[in-house]
């Protein structure tokens, strides 16, 4: 954590779309849960990219739809969605549901053999690594 006093440029974060939302979670999904009946919801690392479609419909849809549709010009995963526009995970994850079933989200859940691969996680880390600091030196060079 860098101290207040200190001359590093701030990291650019996106600020959030909005305030958090002062609507009860169910009302917004009509008291739907996450798993739609399938048993299983989508894991939080699905990535989700507005269609042409959903594009298109922007003025149609509902405010948090509207939101979420509109955020997804550039793919992001549900967390990352859920932590930009305020809202609850499980009611991102019901509304990107209903907008996948419209037409107006692709989705993308990962493969969950690649997820458990002991080498994808080892390949992740020294990419990383690889990755130079602000120093332009890279924390895997001596």
């Amino acid at each position: 954590m860098a101290d207040a006093g200190t001359d590093s440029a701030p990291v650019a974060d996106p600020e959030p779309v909005g305030p958090a939302s002062a609507v009860r979670p169910f009302l917004v999904t009509a008291g739907r849960v996450a798993d739609g009946g399938s048993g299983r919801a989508m894991p939080v690392e699905t990535q989700v990219v507005a269609t042409a479609a959903g594009l298109a419909a922007l003025g149609r849809l509902s405010f948090e739809q509207y939101d979420i549709v509109a955020a997804c010009r550039l793919p992001q995963s549900l967390a990352e969605l859920a932590a930009r526009l305020r809202l609850h995970l499980n009611v991102v994850r019901v509304l990107a549901e209903d907008l996948r079933e419209a037409g107006r989200l692709a989705v993308y859940v990962p493969d969950t053999d690649a997820t458990h691969d002991a080498s994808v996680l080892r390949r992740l880390i020294d990419g990383l690594r690889a990755i130079p600091d602000s120093e332009g030196v890279s924390s895997d060079s001596d």
